[in-house]
């Protein structure tokens, strides 16, 4: 038996002085501070204890664009950053996820390498509507499909068959997740080229989310499918979220750190490290986006990690015509976002909400997200007040590239346990986990 004693427990019931009771990898109890007897005692002391973050969008890339990100790195960043649990992504790995075979593949790939638990999503690309059964009862969190193009060819977006997959997403009683940019808008927006950020912000309008949401809110009206909107960066979509949750729309919602701590103002000409899609838009956009966590419209704040070879950022001609979309944040997203919710009056509560058991809740993980009995012991010793400034070379994941570079933050992981034992980066002890039910 082990007790974690820290004097800002993070509780489902706020922050108070507490004992983190763990035994056989699960919490047991949780007592008054300094209460509690065991063999061990891990005093943190002021040092606040969070739970595990629970990440349901990462791309890992693993097997065949290992170069890109692999598991051992990806949850080595993770652990370091106070993720205990990710949820990997589909597509941009080679095969894609897309059948019972290509998962076995993506298993084989994390069984010995996963320093914190690894789950899977299944992808649903129209031509694989016959696979999505056998992908549920193999046990992924269910089926990631992209509205608009994806990036990658051998996972093409659903342009006729949207409704007929969440058809079948709903027979199953499944989840799909929904990358939500309509392509019409998309083809009638400027084709970004160049150095500038402002002529690629506009290529991506906000637009383009309001269309495909209402178009995904119509789909899962219609089919009485759950949905999932994927990285919200425009708070215009989140007023459609919460019409279609009143008119009994099962849909839930997640956004990003990057578009909660960024904004397209501080984005130099060049700078694609800070490409991705959705994009990073501008500051009253991300004021309104807190406002709209703060009342409940976002479900979760995962980090949508998807990083890439250097070469691909086009960091030296600073192309965002050319570059790869997509933020490598894993290691990083906690401080980013307790940086900007500490200077907004939030406390880590709300914090471990929107990281931890907000995204367990939406993709169903009982066992995962909050410090109480029956829990596993996946904790976290957080220091909200130390503050540090982001060298890439110090993170974790393969390539040494992130649009945090440079940026003063506040609040650093000093620990990390999964299922009460250290996550240390060299013990690969992470578990492969299914679906609850």
């Amino acid at each position: 038996m082990k007790v974690f004693r820290s004097r800002r427990a993070v509780l489902p019931s706020g922050e108070q002085p507490a004992d983190v009771v763990v035994e056989d990898g699960r919490i047991v109890a949780v007592e008054p501070y300094g209460s509690a007897r065991a063999t061990e005692v891990v005093n943190l002391g002021v040092l606040a204890l969070l739970p595990g973050l629970v990440d349901t969008h990462v791309h890992v890339n693993e097997p065949g664009r290992t170069s890109w990100e692999g598991f051992a790195t990806a949850t080595r960043a993770a652990g370091a950053g106070g993720v205990t649990t990710i949820i990997d992504m589909p597509l941009n790995c080679i095969p894609p996820t897309t059948t019972v075979e290509n998962l076995n593949l993506k298993r084989a790939a994390a069984a010995s390498s996963a320093h914190v638990d690894v789950g899977f999503w299944g992808g649903a690309i129209g031509e694989n509507r016959g696979d999505l059964e056998k992908l549920h009862e193999a046990g992924v969190f269910g089926f990631k499909a992209f509205m608009s193009p994806s990036g990658v060819p051998e996972f093409p977006h659903l342009v006729d068959g949207l409704a007929e997959t969440l058809a079948e997403v709903a027979r199953l009683g499944a989840l799909c997740a929904v990358h939500a940019e309509d392509p019409d808008v998309l083809a009638r927006a400027p084709t970004p080229a160049g150095r500038s950020y402002a002529a690629f912000l506009r290529s991506r309008p906000p637009e383009a989310e309001r269309a495909a949401v209402t178009r995904l809110v119509e789909a899962a009206r219609r089919t009485d499918a759950r949905v999932h909107v994927l990285h919200v960066s425009s708070a215009q979509v989140v007023p459609l979220l919460d019409a279609a949750r009143a008119a009994g729309v099962y849909i839930t919602a997640e956004t990003c750190p990057h578009y909660l701590c960024l904004a397209a103002e501080d984005i130099a000409d060049g700078d694609t490290a800070a490409k991705c899609c959705p994009p990073i838009r501008d500051a009253a956009n991300r004021d309104a986006l807190w406002q709209r966590l703060e009342a409940g419209g976002i479900d979760a704040v995962v980090s949508d990690h998807s990083p890439c070879p250097l070469e691909l950022k086009q960091l030296e001609t600073g192309d965002y015509g050319a570059a790869w979309g997509g933020i490598s944040g894993l290691q990083i997203g906690l401080s980013a976002v307790w940086t900007q919710a500490w200077s907004r009056g939030y406390g880590l509560s709300d914090v471990a909400g929107w990281m931890a058991s907000g995204p367990a809740a939406v993709v169903g993980l009982t066992a995962k997200g909050s410090l109480e009995a029956g829990m596993d012991a996946d904790l976290v010793a957080f220091d909200p007040d130390a503050e540090f400034v982001v060298d890439p070379a110090e993170l974790h994941h393969r390539n040494p590239v992130t649009a945090y570079a440079g940026r003063a933050l506040r609040g650093a992981v000093e620990d990390t346990w999964l299922r009460g034992e250290r996550v240390d980066g060299t013990h690969a002890r992470g578990r492969l986990l299914e679906r609850d039910s």
